[in-house]
């Protein structure tokens, strides 16, 4: 019976590169003093009745390396994409121009970057939970292999197989997140 026992390790490595991904997303979306079309991709903006992502109401473009501009294909949500910029956190003020909102992006000062650090530092905690949450999905896969007859010896194999996973995944994590906090800190 025990030979049946099979953990699914890929889909246990699927999920955890789900939350790498998912944390590389959230990095891209935070300011590092440079314009970035990607630092926008979070923000959803009010249109139509639902949350819509802002590359879905207008044209994000980078012009210039200090400077984002969304042109809104729709004049009637002018602005609520003004309002969604303003109230996303990235302490970027929007200017109208027609129907084209302008991103001044600011020289980072070091408080800013500090703040920015310990947001990225918030980022990298909840992809750990997310993968350390995986890992215990395998455990609880584990130890039900144990209830229908899994030996002792496969049951420590298994669990050693999604510990080094993880392990794996929290040391990329911490490696995405200096790499990160490098760069905001960077003047």
């Amino acid at each position: 019976m025990s030979d049946d026992f099979e953990l699914d390790t890929d889909d246990l490595q699927r999920r955890m590169d789900g939350a790498m991904a998912n944390l590389r997303t959230e990095f891209a979306s935070l300011r590092t003093g440079r314009a970035s079309a990607s630092m926008l991709e979070p923000v959803m903006v009010d249109a139509y009745g639902s949350m819509t992502p802002i590359n879905q109401v207008g044209t994000v473009n980078v012009p210039e390396p200090r400077m984002v501009t969304v042109n809104v294909w729709d004049k009637s949500l002018v602005g609520k994409v003004e309002k969604a910029i303003r109230e996303s956190g990235l302490g970027i003020n929007p200017q109208l121009n027609g129907t084209i909102i302008m991103l001044p992006i600011p020289e980072l000062n070091e408080e800013r970057r500090r703040e920015l650090g310990k947001v990225a530092g918030q980022y990298a905690e909840s992809a750990r939970v997310a993968i350390r949450n995986v890992r215990r999905d395998g455990m609880d896969q584990i130890k039900k292999g144990k209830a229908d007859g899994l030996s002792e010896d496969d049951q420590k194999l298994w669990e050693g197989e999604v510990q080094d996973l993880t392990d794996e995944m929290i040391k990329a994590v911490d490696t995405a997140l200096e790499t990160k906090q490098a760069e905001i800190m960077q003047v």
